[in-house]
């Protein structure tokens, strides 16, 4: 998996590419720890992430929850089918803001 952060219009947006599972949710989940400050917005942006396990899944919530504790906004965008099947399998397509 590779992680490319960018800013664009006031929101860190973290590019995430490849597989998203148990080996690498861990290194996803310190590369998004120091985005999240009070009123921050993130996005993570799926559009070359092709495959997302339940640790992946861990990673989303988690960071969409503390976000959420600290009054940010948190996004997710460019799902391919795959990766939108399991969202709205999961029920996180009714709890995330999905672009």
């Amino acid at each position: 998996m590779e992680i490319k952060i960018s800013q664009d219009q006031g929101a860190a947006i973290v590019q995430i590419v490849g597989r998203l599972d148990t080996v690498t949710a861990p290194e996803l989940d310190q590369a998004v720890k120091p985005l999240i400050e009070p009123g921050a917005a993130v996005v993570f942006d799926c559009a070359n992430m092709e495959y997302v396990s339940s640790s992946g899944l861990r990673v989303v919530l988690s960071t969409h929850k503390q976000l959420a504790a600290l009054g940010g906004r948190f996004a997710v965008r460019n799902l391919n089918r795959e990766v939108r099947s399991v969202f709205d399998l999961t029920g996180f397509s009714r709890l995330l803001t999905i672009e």
